[in-house]
C-alpha cells in the first residue's frame, strides 16, 4: 500500500517567498494613503481650515491696505507742505525784493533831503550870525552911508536865502508836505458841488451822440417797416 503524500516533505521555499511579497505589496497598495481618496469632496474641517486661510489673507491684505492709504496721506502732506515751502518763498523773494528796493530809493531820497536842510540850515544861521553882527553904534559920521549900504546888501542877501529856503522847504511856509501834495493835487472838473438839473445837462452832454445814434436808428427801422 502506497504512503500518504506528505506536504511538508518537499516546500519550494523560493515560490513561497514570492507568494509573500506579492502578498505584502498587493496589502500595502490596497491600504489608502492619509487623507482624503482621490475625488472625495472636502470635509468640513478641511474647508473651515480653508476658510480660516482666507480670513488671514484678508486680514493681511486689509493690514497692508491700511498701511498703503497712511503712506500715501503722508505723502499727499508732503507734497502739500513741498508746494506751500516753495510758493511761500517766491512770494516772499518777491515782496522783500520789491520792499527793499523802494525802501532804499526812499532812504536815498531822504538822505539827500536831509544833506539839502543840513545846508540849508547852515546857510541860515551864516545869515542870521551876519544880520545880527550889525551893529549901529558902530556907525559915525563918516561912515555911516557905507555901513548903511554893507548893511542892506547883507539883509538882501539874507532874504534871498530865505527865500529859497521857503521854496525848498514847505514847512518854513506853515504847512505840511500832505497838505502841500493836496494843494498840487489837480481837481475834478466835477468834484464842486452841483444840482440835479446841472447833472442831467452834463450826462446829457456826454452822451447826446450815443442818443442821437439810436434815434436815429429807431427812425430807418420804422421807414424800413412802413
Amino acid at each position: 500500500m502506497a504512503s500518504q503524500f506528505d506536504e511538508s516533505e518537499f516546500v519550494d521555499s523560493d515560490y513561497q517567498n514570492a507568494k509573500s511579497g506579492y502578498a505584502a505589496t498587493t496589502t500595502h497598495s490596497s491600504v489608502p494613503a492619509s487623507g482624503n481618496a482621490p475625488n472625495q469632496p472636502p470635509t468640513r474641517e478641511e474647508l473651515e481650515a480653508k476658510v480660516g486661510e482666507a480670513q488671514q489673507r484678508l486680514e493681511e491684505l486689509r493690514r497692508a491696505q491700511e498701511e498703503l492709504q497712511r503712506e500715501k496721506a503722508a505723502l499727499e502732506e508732503a507734497r502739500r507742505r513741498r508746494a506751500e515751502f516753495q510758493t511761500g518763498r517766491e512770494e516772499m523773494l518777491q515782496h522783500l525784493t520789491r520792499g527793499i528796493g523802494l525802501l532804499a530809493e526812499a532812504e536815498f531820497r531822504v538822505r539827500q533831503e536831509a544833506e539839502q536842510m543840513t545846508r540849508t540850515l547852515g546857510e541860515l544861521r551864516d545869515q542870521i550870525a551876519k544880520v545880527q553882527a550889525i551893529s549901529e553904534e558902530s556907525w559915525t559920521q563918516e561912515n555911516w552911508n557905507t555901513e548903511l549900504t554893507r548893511a542892506l546888501t547883507i539883509i538882501e542877501n539874507a532874504r534871498n536865502e530865505w527865500n529859497s529856503a521857503r521854496l525848498k522847504w514847505s514847512l518854513l511856509n506853515g504847512t505840511s508836505a500832505k497838505a502841500e501834495g493836496q494843494k498840487k493835487a489837480p481837481g475834478h472838473p466835477l468834484a464842486g458841488e452841483m444840482t440835479f438839473a446841472g447833472l442831467c445837462k452834463v450826462g446829457l452832454a456826454l452822451t447826446w451822440p450815443v442818443t442821437l445814434a439810436t434815434l436815429v436808428g429807431f427812425g430807418l427801422l420804422a421807414f424800413l417797416r412802413l
